[in-house]
């Protein structure tokens, strides 16, 4: 909108300009109006280059940003993903979940079926198979997170903030209940510093190749759901990782 209201700020200009010249200007003093004019022309086209390369330059520099962050909000999930599995919650204490992958174990598991014999009754018996969970050994929770710097991964890049986790409970049918967990943050707290009316038009974001609505995050408070809110392009590194 700016490069529009500049463009035909300057095609009015002109015209005004050129019939000043015309019409009330001695021709002795062409040559310095026509400095004048060129100077104009330079400053006008600097700042419709300007306008034009400004959202260029957010988009490129927010994905720089949103990358950080999401690389972060993607370690937290792992390790809320991991608390889940061990002890059956998810945990809202940040640093009690850095702890818990310094210091935590899976249990590794093998299930086989075993032959039972049962009385169904009449003095009959029936051979059935039952299936049976032994633990074999455990591993080192730490070991999922070699190479990943999880000792930070509770501040968001690039600010002086950290993450806050929410955790809740959600009744996905009558009588059974489910852990969820969320983290949110806000878009304008990752932007800060940048241009505020584009700022603001990201957060008004309707999705497709854009994170969708006011906030960059991974959860929900309202669904059963670990996935986070950001286009799948930002999962390529992640893809190529596991190759």
């Amino acid at each position: 909108m700016t490069t529009i209201l500049i463009i035909v700020a300057g095609i009015i200009v002109t015209f005004l300009l050129a019939y000043v010249i015309v019409n009330f200007i001695p021709k002795k003093l062409h040559w310095l109006v026509s400095i004048c004019l060129i100077g104009l022309a330079v400053f006008l086209g600097y700042k419709i280059n300007y306008e034009i390369q400004k959202p260029i330059k957010f988009n490129k520099e927010k994905k720089i940003r949103y990358a950080k962050v999401i690389t972060n909000l993607k370690m937290l999930r792992d390790a809320e993903v991991a608390h889940k599995k061990v002890t059956g919650t998810y945990t809202a204490n940040g640093e009690n979940l850095i702890k818990f992958i310094d210091t935590a174990k899976f249990a590794l598991t093998q299930t086989k079926n075993v032959p039972k014999t049962v009385n169904v009754g009449g003095g009959i018996t029936k051979e059935i198979e039952i299936r049976v969970i032994d633990t074999i050994g455990y591993e080192d929770v730490k070991l999922q997170f070699v190479g990943k710097d999880y000792q930070n991964m509770l501040n968001i890049p690039g600010t002086d903030k950290k993450f806050k986790i929410e955790v809740g409970e959600i009744e996905k049918i009558a009588g059974l209940k489910a852990p969820v967990f969320e983290i949110a943050v806000d878009k304008s707290i990752i932007l800060e510093g940048m241009d505020a009316n584009l700022v603001k038009q990201e957060k008004e974001a309707i999705g497709g190749e854009e994170i969708r609505g006011e906030f960059l995050s991974v959860g929900s408070l309202g669904e059963v759901s670990e996935d986070g809110n950001w286009p799948p392009f930002y999962d390529k590194g992640d893809k190529k990782n596991n190759e």
